[in-house]
């Protein structure tokens, strides 16, 4: 029987080549999404500047930028979880939830409060504090070595103050 935990078993050697290929096609198609991106901002600030009234902006052009910036970080966060993929060929749960972190507070930053209802400033305040909190119990995971000891934790604060 195969052993799919085998690196030298052919199939699932062609498997991970496949993979490995596919992640670095998707490392230059994100890089063009960048590019994209990028150049969406320089053009929506020059649009907006030029409109009247010229060279002013008001609150909902700032926030258009503000989304505008933000994807671009998001796409760059994306890019680096792609490469360190690449580099580790695992998962990291850290890098991947500050990412998602990172989103959702993006909407956050964006969202115009006089367009939604409370039913969805309440959603998204329930993902935000669950993604929050996963964050943490993840940090907290990775600085006790994979394990979680809440009572270790806050006895090593008091032993810091």
């Amino acid at each position: 029987m195969d052993d799919l935990s085998n690196p030298k078993e052919p199939l699932v050697e062609g498997l991970r080549v496949i993979v490995h290929v596919a992640v670095r096609l998707l490392a230059v198609l994100m890089t063009i999404v960048i590019l994209f991106g990028v150049a969406d901002v320089i053009m929506v600030l020059y649009q907006e500047l030029m409109t009247p009234p010229f060279m002013l902006l008001t609150i909902s052009d700032i926030l258009a930028l503000f989304g505008a910036f933000m994807a671009v970080l998001i796409a760059i966060e994306i890019l680096i979880n792609i490469i360190i993929y690449l580099r580790d060929d695992v998962i990291h749960v850290k890098i991947v939830m500050a990412t998602a972190l990172m989103a959702i507070s993006r909407k956050v930053i964006i969202m115009d409060f006089t367009r939604i209802s409370a039913e969805y400033v309440l959603a998204v305040a329930a993902v935000v504090i669950a993604m929050s909190v996963g964050y943490w119990l993840v940090v907290i995971r990775d600085e006790n070595n994979g394990e979680i000891n809440f009572a270790a934790k806050r006895k090593q604060e008091k032993d810091l103050t």
